[in-house]
């Protein structure tokens, strides 16, 4: 029987839990020690993935197969910075950040860590409703070709679609994960409160938002996003965006300014394809 792989975990928040959870979950791996600056939350921790032990920092951990980083992307550095000051063997790194290449942990691949980050595009609002949505998340694979060698059959295991990002276009990929998801739900928000400025009732605003969002989201699936826009600067209504863009933009500055780059955008899709 294959030995399992050692996993800790630094940061016990969503994410590493719901990793965890999976990972030990498929047999391959052993969840063994886990910190969090809140002793409370590894313990919480513990008990979500079942298997491991809260431990009270990072210098108190064993040596592990693989080190899992989910702490916010301003702390991945320094908790690097703390373990390599450690006197662990050289093994496997891996943070969470969308945002960060590998090479943000260099002063572990300084000792010979093999260093990668893995980030999985989906949310992480509840660690049990994420454990059960998982499978077939598209998940960014990034760093040293050992590490990968080693994440992507563990990942593809707890139900992951690994693809490669390059280290130089980290940013931009996470750049286009946050357009698509985080930045369109500030959109839903704004055209909740315009449509509530406009006077109209909530039932209606409900039942708006629901149906034009539904309809958006499966004729640019089906489609492709030049196919499937419509409205006035798709149509080359130029006058109608103008006075509209004012109106917007008396009512609130930001979302007038939004309207106007977004519409300009607009209209070169439709017409090349392109956004720019």
């Amino acid at each position: 029987m294959t030995q399992r792989l050692t996993v800790n975990l630094v940061g016990a928040g969503n994410v590493g839990q719901t990793l965890c959870h999976l990972l030990n979950r498929t047999g391959l791996c052993e969840v063994q020690d886990i910190t969090n600056r809140s002793p409370g939350k590894a313990s919480i921790a513990v008990e979500f993935i079942k298997s491991g032990q809260s431990v009270a920092q990072v210098q108190d951990m064993r040596p592990a197969d693989i080190w899992l980083i989910t702490v916010s992307d301003t702390s991945v550095a320094s908790v690097a910075a703390d373990l390599a000051d450690c006197d662990h063997p050289p093994a496997i790194a891996v943070h969470c950040s969308g945002f960060l290449p590998a090479g943000e942990m260099h002063p572990l691949g300084d000792k010979g860590w093999h260093l990668a980050s893995a980030h999985p595009a989906t949310t992480f609002a509840n660690p049990a409703v994420s454990v059960a949505q998982f499978a077939d998340t598209y998940c960014g694979l990034e760093g040293d070709d050992t590490a990968i060698a080693t994440l992507k059959p563990l990942f593809t295991a707890i139900g992951a679609r690994c693809f490669p990002v390059r280290s130089d276009a980290k940013a931009l990929y996470h750049a286009a994960a946050v357009m698509s998801c985080n930045l369109t739900t500030v959109l839903q928000a704004v055209a909740q409160e315009a449509w509530d400025a406009a006077g109209v009732p909530k039932d209606a605003i409900d039942g708006l938002q629901s149906t034009l969002l539904r309809n958006t989201i499966d004729n640019t699936l089906a489609l492709g996003p030049q196919t499937a826009l419509t409205g006035p600067a798709a149509r080359g209504d130029k006058d109608v965006v103008t006075r509209q863009h004012k109106v917007v933009a008396d009512w609130h500055p930001e979302a007038g300014r939004a309207y106007e780059v977004l519409s300009t955008m607009a209209t070169r899709l439709k017409q090349t394809g392109k956004t720019r």
